[in-house]
């Protein structure tokens, strides 16, 4: 994993827009085997990638490191070999904008709770998981974030798997969710 003050300067240099690729909710290799293909097609051009937690295996992080660097979070899924290597919350400063990840912000009890986080820690976006279910939310200039799951989402039968994908600029952020 890649030195996060080295990855800040990264982030920082030159203030050109800066494309993120976001995912949450692998669970590999317990309900997939690896990830699907279609996520290292959609992510070939990013600069960086947010992890929001339940990998289950670090090898996640390998693979997608072979693309670009990854920030991540453990989830609640997430062993002890995880939890000892990854924080519960990170962020990463990208042009000029504080970019938070966190893989259960309290979403099941509605938005108090990811409002509070985002107050505490001067967050501009947060990226988070948990529900397997994608959602861009704005709130004010705040941007709320969940990619899904590309490997297991939920409901299972109605949902489709999927990612995220965040340009960054000086003036503004664009989401994207992409269905894989």
């Amino acid at each position: 994993m890649l030195n996060k003050e080295a990855l800040a300067r990264h982030m920082q240099e030159s203030g050109a827009a800066k494309n993120l690729g976001l995912i949450s909710d692998t669970h590999v290799p317990v309900r997939a085997r690896e990830i699907p293909n279609k996520v290292f097609e959609i992510f070939e051009k990013v600069d960086y990638i947010i992890h929001a937690g339940d990998l289950v295996d670090l090898s996640v992080i390998d693979k997608l490191e072979q693309i670009a660097p990854v920030l991540a979070v453990y989830g609640n899924m997430d062993g002890p070999e995880i939890r000892g290597k990854l924080p519960k919350i990170n962020t990463v400063k990208v042009v000029d904008w504080k970019i938070g990840v966190m893989h259960d912000p309290g979403t099941l009890f509605g938005m108090s709770k990811m409002r509070e986080i985002v107050k505490q820690n001067g967050f501009n976006v947060l990226v988070y998981g948990h529900t397997h279910h994608p959602n861009v939310k704005w709130e004010g200039n705040v941007l709320f974030i969940n990619p899904g799951s590309p490997t297991n989402p939920i409901p299972p039968f109605v949902a489709k798997p999927t990612v995220a994908l965040l340009k960054v600029t000086k003036e503004k952020l664009i989401p994207e969710i992409i269905t894989i």
